[in-house]
């Protein structure tokens, strides 16, 4: 059986080999702070996994490791970011004509690298969830890196590149290029969590059954969708406005209450929260990062092309959800 957690050794490990690139890198002025960045994230993947296994069979007189050390770390990775130890080398690369003679050559063909992964993941989580080859519930999740993986031989084969290190080079050029905002949308669902724990979906719940009027279907799914839009907006993660807008409208009230089909409302209010990804710049690494990266003049131009699309979406939301999920 392949376990989910063999992925993310094999995500800490990409990590912490290209730590090992920006420490060589001399052309980056902050190769070593960079490194320890880069590296000590690397390191907690499989640390993690320690004490996760510690704490489930701590109660039985099994193994443990400190979740302490785990702590000191996300400090750490705090200072170096907030405090801009992060740096950019000069990247390796082709110049501009190798690359237009490449594109030339190779035509659409460059597309499939990038479809190879849907494709991988749509058959391991269809055909292979129920074969026992991977872990239970996880096949979908195995199954997008296993199809990162297929992806990366199936470029290497279409673009005739037979040196591993070219694509590390290449990869570790955009880890700088983004930079501490990769983080941020396993952070904002981490305080999706804590809002979560600290109860403010009851608070924000109560609210609501205030002002909305009993048995008001039509009113509630326009709270749950458009407080998933707007909550996504303010803290730039669809997944850290879900357990709040779900605690507080769209369980209790929507299924709960109105008996609404589970799979129906949740999934429909996470697109919703979606929408809401495509409208904010606290979504950095969507939204501003590709700016960024593209050299475009306009750092919220992604955000002015998006925002059509992410009302029409709200609105077909609102739609599909009233009409279908009840």
């Amino acid at each position: 059986m392949i376990k989910v957690e063999w992925l993310y050794w094999l995500i800490g490990l990409v990590f912490v080999v290209m730590a090992a690139q920006m420490a060589a890198d001399r052309s980056n002025p902050k190769r070593w702070t960079s490194a320890a960045f880069w590296g000590l994230l690397g390191l907690t993947f499989p640390y993690g996994t320690g004490t996760g296994v510690a704490n489930a069979t701590a109660k039985n007189g099994g193994w443990t490791l400190p979740a302490e050390p785990l702590g000191v770390a996300v400090l750490a990775l705090i200072v170096l970011a907030g405090f801009n130890f992060l740096g950019k080398g000069v990247p390796v690369t082709t110049t501009g004509e190798q690359r237009e003679a490449s594109a030339g050559r190779l035509g659409n063909r460059i597309f499939i690298p990038a479809l190879t992964i849907p494709l991988v993941a749509i058959v391991c989580a269809s055909v292979l969830d129920e074969s026992g080859l991977f872990e239970t519930g996880k096949a979908t999740l195995l199954g997008l890196g296993l199809g990162c993986v297929v992806a990366l031989v199936v470029g290497m084969l279409v673009t005739g590149e037979k040196k591993p290190s070219v694509p590390l080079h290449s990869g570790r050029s955009m880890l700088e290029a983004m930079g501490s905002a990769l983080l941020l949308p396993q952070l904002l669902a981490v305080l999706g969590s804590i809002f979560a724990v600290a109860g403010v979906g009851e608070q924000v719940g109560d609210i609501v059954n205030k002002v909305l009027p009993d048995d008001s279907k039509y009113l509630a799914v326009v709270a749950y969708c458009v407080g998933m839009f707007l909550f996504t907006v303010i803290m730039g993660n669809a997944f850290a406005a879900f357990p709040v807008m779900t605690a507080a409208i769209g369980w209790p009230v929507l299924i709960q209450q109105m008996h609404g089909n589970e799979p129906a409302v949740l999934a429909i209010g996470m697109l919703a929260g979606f929408a809401g990804t495509l409208c904010t710049p606290m979504a950095a690494n969507f939204n501003i990062v590709p700016a960024t990266l593209l050299e475009l003049k306009d750092q919220y131009g992604p955000i002015k092309a998006q925002l059509p699309t992410g009302i029409a979406l709200l609105g077909c939301c609102t739609v599909i959800m009233a009409l279908f999920a009840f």
